[in-house]
């Protein structure tokens, strides 16, 4: 069979899959990124891009969108690293129960997810309820509307693609290496930072990608959960475009949070592969 009639096939079942990537992503994303160079009046402008990168409003909402994701990356890796852990370790039928009970949150919405930690957080939730009628506290925490609350949030929302991530690189490692690195004399805690926790390195640096990528586009937890006080930069794009109609300066939002996100993951990704556990990643 010759080359040309074995791509063509090929070719023909790629069409729908590619219709629908250039309809409904790659012309809109084109169309709105022109849109971002335009001014009020439609002519070509930077004025857009200008205002952003001088105006040290929008320069605070930008960090404090890059820090609320650090912290849910951090807050995810810490909580999501002992399951993953836990998952590698026990019976494929506690792995699987596991595994349901991280996965079936996410067959809820978020919206209602957001709402159960407002039952929580709230100045009236349990938390509040709970430690002021023990007396530990006299008057409610600040749980909620704050970036506590966002970081709260989104960590819940995200934890699942962390805890899910360095679990399938703890499944590969062979169980032949802790049982050699016992008969050489290492102790647990240097089988883990020796064995465990570089060969998980890809699983690690997968799910903070996948974290904090979507920590740093998230709308609706934000919204939700941080309120009027706590702005990040999609609830901004969204108030530009859809409250105050400036469909070019909420343009040019969005592809400034894109660019940001996409040289910030890749920044991170190039330091830890180039540093100790290069191998790992060339293996």
């Amino acid at each position: 069979m010759s080359k040309k009639s074995f791509l063509s096939p090929a070719l023909v079942l790629l069409v729908p899959s590619l219709a629908i990537i250039l309809g409904v992503f790659l012309i809109p994303m084109l169309y709105i990124l022109m849109q971002s160079f335009q001014d009020q009046h439609e002519q070509f402008s930077f004025e857009n891009y200008l205002v952003f990168v001088k105006d040290p409003y929008y320069l605070q909402i930008l960090w404090r969108t890059i820090k609320i994701s650090l912290l849910t990356v951090i807050v995810c890796l810490a909580l999501g690293y002992p399951v993953a852990l836990f998952m590698a370790q026990a019976s494929p039928k506690w792995r699987g129960i596991v595994t349901f009970a991280i996965i079936s949150p996410h067959l809820i919405s978020v919206v209602i997810r957001n709402f159960g930690w407002v039952i929580i957080l709230g100045d009236k939730g349990w938390i509040n309820t709970i430690l002021m009628k023990i007396g530990i506290i006299h008057e409610p925490l600040k749980l909620m509307y704050n970036e506590l609350g966002v970081v709260i949030g989104l960590a819940d929302a995200n934890i699942v693609y962390m805890v899910l991530a360095i679990a399938t690189s703890l499944y590969q490692i062979d169980a032949s290496l802790y049982k050699a690195a016992g008969i050489l004399g290492a102790r647990r805690a240097e089988s883990f930072f020796t064995i465990t926790l570089p060969l998980s390195l890809p699983g690690i640096i997968a799910g903070t990608t996948l974290v904090f990528s979507l920590s740093m586009s998230a709308f609706v937890t934000p919204a939700l959960m941080g309120g009027t006080s706590v702005k990040v930069l999609p609830v901004i794009a969204y108030e530009k475009i859809m409250a105050q109609l400036n469909w070019p300066m909420g343009a040019a939002i969005s592809f400034l949070l894109l660019t940001s996100t996409f040289a910030l993951v890749a920044i991170f990704t190039k330091i830890v592969e180039t540093k100790r556990y290069k191998e790992v990643f060339a293996s």
